[in-house]
């Protein structure tokens, strides 16, 4: 019975498909300088993280039993994918399996912006009984996302299910990425029909001057995507949502550019200093925080381990 650690957890629909094929699964959280002896002692020959468990060189050196390492996400950042694939190692990832939740999610922090409820729910409980007139004034200039330009840096599975919402609710989508030139979305609604758009990618310039709102969607980078001088070429009064990786928006350039007014709001899941933000960034009034929680649903973690899952069956089964 070959045994798979399933170390940043796994759904249950995806414990059953792999326990069904015959596959012993543990689930227990290991801490990262206990994991190589835990995979030795337990014969463990399948390793499933997320984010949070680093399998880098020191790690797979340590464990020879070790024939895949599963990611539960897109990007793989926290894996020696290289130096594993040179030990015969299987790496694999789910890269469609979180999309629409990430989408989502970047529409709730555009949401949260538009109309200040980031900053309302703050406040409510604290003054809502006694300055609600003045709150109510606070907060009464907010934007309707309908008719607006919403600008997508990187173009892959992510970046297209984030169009699909945009062109759904109305709004003119650009998109700047190197590698997808044109593109054709379908946008599928509840009864069947659909709707199909040609698209053609911009300058990544042209995206930043003419987008009321910016989102990110590209892996992890050296050097910033987003930064003083792209902030400087935005509208004025503009919104950026980063739900991507921490690291590819400066953030220091970000709270100057909210400081001046450059930018109306900002919408951060993910963080330079992961997994402890800057106090700057957790306590400003212009930005709509969530703990890098994009593709945490519940049908985005079935989608996720049952693609694992199934992947690890092929694989080993």
């Amino acid at each position: 019975m070959k045994v798979i650690l399933a170390n940043d957890g796994l759904s249950q629909s995806g414990i059953e498909l792999l326990e069904k094929e015959g596959f012993k699964v543990l689930t227990t959280k290991v801490a990262q300088e206990q994991l190589s002896n835990f995979i030795n002692d337990n014969q463990v020959q399948a390793l499933l993280v997320r984010s949070a468990t680093q399998v880098d060189k020191s790690l797979i050196d340590a464990c020879p039993n070790l024939e895949l390492v599963g990611r539960g996400g897109v990007g793989m950042d926290n894996i020696d994918i290289l130096y594993a694939k040179s030990k015969g190692i299987h790496v694999i990832n789910t890269p469609a399996a979180s999309s629409a939740s990430v989408a989502e999610l970047v529409f709730a922090h555009l949401f949260s912006g538009a109309r200040f409820l980031h900053d309302s729910n703050r406040n409510m409980p604290l003054e809502g009984d006694s300055k609600f007139k003045q709150l109510k004034k606070s907060y009464t200039n907010g934007m309707e996302l309908r008719g607006k330009t919403l600008g997508i840096i990187g173009f892959g599975r992510i970046g297209q299910a984030t169009a699909r919402i945009g062109l759904a609710m109305g709004m003119k989508v650009l998109y700047a990425d190197h590698n997808v030139e044109d593109c054709t979305l379908s946008v599928s609604f509840f009864d069947g029909q659909s709707l199909t758009f040609s698209m053609k990618a911009n300058s990544f310039e042209e995206v930043l001057q003419a987008s009321d709102f910016i989102t990110i969607h590209v892996p992890a980078q050296n050097g910033y995507i987003l930064g003083k001088k792209e902030f400087e070429m935005m509208k004025t009064g503009a919104g950026v949502v980063n739900a991507a990786r921490g690291g590819v928006l400066d953030e220091v350039a970000l709270i100057d550019a909210l400081e001046k007014e450059k930018l109306s709001f900002a919408g951060l899941d993910v963080f330079e200093s992961e997994p402890t933000p800057e106090i700057k960034i957790l306590m400003h009034p212009k930005i709509s925080l969530t703990p890098h929680i994009g593709a945490s649903t519940r049908a985005a973690q079935d989608r996720i381990g049952l693609e694992l899952a199934n992947q690890v069956v092929s694989l080993l089964g």
